[in-house]
């Protein structure tokens, strides 16, 4: 039995990953495809489509989506997203948000973006890191997909947490291709100001700077200073976070690693230093570790539309209908 399944969002380039994901899910039966404008068809709007999926990106309707779907990925802006999500959710649709809608608590949410207008549904959404809320996923009606950033940051930090000071800041630097822009043209991403460059944009002050301390200091009970610092580099898709941190006493950094870790088939414990390139076009998160005495080094890799958005939002997808986790999930590399 398939499960019917749609995209709303479905010009942008997390919307895209999806569809390419869906289309080959043994499970997963992709029935809409929706827009906030719609009128056009998929094939001619990703010309990589053609001959390969003939079907209309409507203009999206909560009520239409209802009559035909069981799960329905959002890929929309931020405030955009939860409006749809309400009344999805009130016609009995499950849904996994690939926004920051369902992220934050309410007060961290409406201090970095805007009013919320879904408090209701807000209190009961599960945050989508599957190796750390997988029970709590397999129920949900609601997945706040993590943000790329959070989930290289988080998935590295995490197994070192009760060892790491908070007496100390936390230092993250992390690179990313510019597709994580979305596909509007800024000044930053423009090919002339992007092209043989690499820059800092909106350091310390970026908004996933909370979604990190918020997920950090529900694991500790405890508050931590995060110095997040972000760049732009000019690829177009791949993401390298490296973290440094101090801790309170020796450890075995690659054990505690190893057994944090030894049930995730998508984690990749390395013995050298992380690259973009092998993660790109699958749903692995690389992590390679160091200690220099008290300081340790964590650098994490993943490819920021696919585990930091769509293939992550697709594994959500089936702990929710109790599938293998696996099913669907891009593994090989784009380039070795």
């Amino acid at each position: 039995m398939s499960i019917k399944c749609g995209v709303v969002g479905a010009t942008g380039y997390t919307g895209l990953e999806l569809i390419k994901i869906l289309i080959h899910h043994p499970k997963f039966d992709l029935v809409y495809l929706g827009s906030s404008e719609g009128g056009e068809n998929v094939k001619t709007l990703f010309k990589g489509l053609d001959r390969v999926l003939d079907m209309p990106i409507l203009k999206a309707n909560p009520k239409d989506i209802a009559k035909v779907c069981e799960v329905v990925f959002l890929a929309l802006p931020h405030k955009a997203s939860m409006s749809f999500a309400r009344e999805l959710l009130d016609f009995g649709v499950r849904v996994v948000d690939l926004s920051a809608d369902y992220r934050l608590k309410l007060k961290n949410y409406e201090e970095f973006y805007t009013k919320h207008i879904d408090k209701e549904h807000l209190k009961d959404a599960v945050y989508g890191l599957p190796e750390l809320y997988r029970e709590k996923i397999k129920n949900a009606k609601l997945v706040a997909n993590p943000g790329c950033y959070p989930t290289a940051t988080l998935l590295g930090l995490i197994p070192f947490l009760p060892y790491i000071d908070e007496n100390y800041p936390l230092f993250i630097d992390a690179k990313s291709g510019v597709s994580g822009a979305g596909k509007k043209c800024t000044p930053n991403t423009h090919y002339v100001t992007i092209n043989e460059n690499i820059f800092a944009y909106n350091p310390i002050k970026h908004r996933h700077s909370i979604e990190i301390k918020e997920k950090i200091e529900e694991f500790t009970n405890k508050e931590f200073e995060i110095n997040f610092v972000p760049q732009l580099i000019p690829i177009t898709r791949g993401m390298l976070v490296n973290s440094y941190v101090c801790l309170k006493k020796d450890i075995d950094e690659k054990e505690i690693l190893r057994e944090f870790y030894k049930d995730e088939e998508f984690i990749r414990i390395r013995e050298n230093p992380v690259d973009i390139k092998s993660v790109s076009g699958t749903n692995f998160c690389d992590i390679f570790v160091m200690k220099n005495n008290k300081s340790l080094f964590i650098s994490t890799a993943i490819d920021n539309l696919l585990r930091g958005a769509s293939s992550q939002a697709v594994v959500n997808a089936n702990i929710m209908f109790s599938l293998p986790e696996n099913l669907g999930i891009p593994k090989i590399a784009y380039i070795p």
